[in-house]
């Protein structure tokens, strides 16, 4: 049969091997009545041969509808979902540059680079004033820092030059004093006795004994000042003055060490500048594609020429295209049955990769309008060394959960679900009349979109219907019709029905 033609006049066309025949008008009167039945029976035949052909799906009659025959097979379970190819070893190229800093020029991502060539620029305006200033403020500490350490070096000058120096030569004069004075005593009492004896003899008067003796009384006098003098010297000038310069050398080191610390201090921001400087152009440390990073929803978008950024953000990204991964994210109802290590199927533009599962994340990331607020886990498929991969590409992942062989199956068209229980619709042995079909419940196992496991209820061979659900509809309706008192009226037929 080549073709079967419905014309839009009232004229019908049959066409049987190289002959079309008109059924309402014939083009040739003469043609015999025998050979237009015969085309309108090849076409019915061939028609009902395309049918029988569509495999096990047979129509007994109109009102069983298509069936399926219960068959042994093999079931896999899998869970599909979309992806982007990434990098499993990304070299983060970070701002190293402290506040936020607009960015100049950055590469285009997706770029090769060689070693050593420009990637990034920031502003250094503000770095430059800043170098400026730190100078400045550097060679104050500096200066004071040089000023103080001279006051420490005379405070520790002062000290050894007082305790061995000063302090010896006022206590040797003390001394020396200490013994003239009781030199000068004793010379004072000699006499007084000479004048004594010498006024018994009658050679002198009482008042040369009362001059004399007024003599030892001033030298006895003076010798106890210069004693006393000494001991202040020892016990109280000597252990004051000591206070009073090892303090200002304390003072003056304490000061010193401020003053070291502020020039340190400067140093380090001017130094710390002038190196920011330099990291406002970054650089190319090794060959390799550059890739800007993907932000995330909830953050601001790339990365362009006038956008600010912070210290320790990720500017570009380098990744290893020798070691690529698909990341997805599986939905809360199926994270459960995706483990480490099963099998996937990576489709991407070009072709299907064999992949493997190497991580599953255990927390989600909050849900949000960025994510269709759906529950999603952050799954890694590792995939092997290709060329050609590059970080950004959209995959699609088809992950192998579960495989079951040998086993019974059944349409998920055929099972209908009430109250957590299942039920199909069986047909019974065909006859020379139409049979109605059987309702059964059954236990269903794993499956997956097309068809499930038949645990029990079903036996092999048994033929199920696809269309339950309609076929329920029918039964319900007949239902109603025999419930349906034929002498009532049609509000009291209305009122039967629904109330049933």
């Amino acid at each position: 049969m080549r073709g079967y033609e419905v014309p839009t006049s009232k004229q019908t066309r049959v066409n049987t091997s190289e002959t079309f025949f008109d059924v309402g008008n014939p083009p040739n009167a003469t043609l015999p009545l025998l050979k237009w039945g015969v085309g309108v029976i090849v076409v019915c035949a061939l028609g009902w041969t395309a049918i029988a052909l569509a495999g096990n799906f047979t129509q007994p009659s109109a009102q069983v509808g298509l069936t399926h025959q219960i068959t042994r097979g093999d079931l896999i379970v899998t869970v599909e979902e979309q992806g982007i190819l990434e990098s499993a070893e990304n070299i983060e190229i970070k701002s190293k540059v402290r506040g936020r800093n607009a960015v100049l020029w950055i590469i285009e991502s997706g770029t090769f680079v060689k070693k050593g060539e420009e990637l990034v620029r920031l502003d250094s305006f503000f770095i430059q004033e800043q170098i400026d200033e730190r100078t400045k403020y550097s060679n104050w500490s500096q200066s004071a820092a040089d000023g103080s350490a001279a006051n420490v070096a005379r405070s520790e000058i002062a000290v050894s030059e007082y305790e061995q120096g000063r302090y010896q030569s006022e206590l040797m004069a003390l001394e020396k004093d200490v013994v003239v004075a009781e030199a000068t005593v004793r010379n004072a009492i000699d006499k007084l006795q000479h004048v004594t004896v010498m006024a018994k003899s009658g050679y002198t008067s009482e008042l040369e004994i009362e001059a004399q003796d007024f003599v030892v009384k001033q030298a006895k006098l003076n010798l106890s000042l210069k004693q006393t003098q000494l001991d202040v010297l020892k016990k109280f000038t000597f252990k004051e003055q000591m206070q009073t310069l090892t303090g200002n050398l304390t003072s003056a080191e304490a000061r010193h060490k401020a003053n070291v610390e502020r020039a340190m201090a400067d140093a380090s921001r001017r130094d710390r500048a002038v190196e920011e400087l330099q990291h406002c152009v970054i650089k190319a440390d090794r060959s390799g594609l550059v890739i800007h990073p993907n932000a995330a929803k909830w953050e601001t978008g790339p990365i362009a020429e006038g956008t600010n950024v912070h210290k320790d953000q990720v500017l570009l990204l380098m990744p290893d295209l020798e070691q690529m991964q698909v990341k997805i994210g599986v939905h809360e109802s199926s994270v459960k049955r995706v483990k480490t290590g099963q099998k996937a199927k990576v489709t991407l533009a070009d072709g299907t990769l064999d992949g493997v599962v190497s991580n599953v994340a255990s927390i989600t990331k909050p849900a949000g309008w960025w994510t269709g607020n759906q529950v999603r886990y952050d799954t890694l498929v590792a995939l092997p060394s290709q060329p050609n991969l590059r970080p950004g590409m959209s995959a699609e992942v088809l992950i192998t959960v579960a495989e079951h062989q040998n086993v019974l199956l059944i349409p998920v068209a055929a099972v209908v679900e009430r109250d957590e229980r299942f039920f199909c619709w069986v047909q019974t042995e065909q006859t020379t009349k139409v049979t109605k079909p059987v309702r059964k419940e059954i236990q269903i196992g794993d499956s997956n979109e097309v068809f499930s496991v038949v645990e029990g209820g079903l036996l092999e061979g048994d033929l199920v219907l696809l269309n339950p659900a309609a076929h329920e509809q029918i039964v319900a309706s007949e239902n109603e019709l025999e419930t349906t008192d034929p002498n009532a009226s049609p509000a009291e037929t209305r009122e039967t029905v629904e109330a049933s």
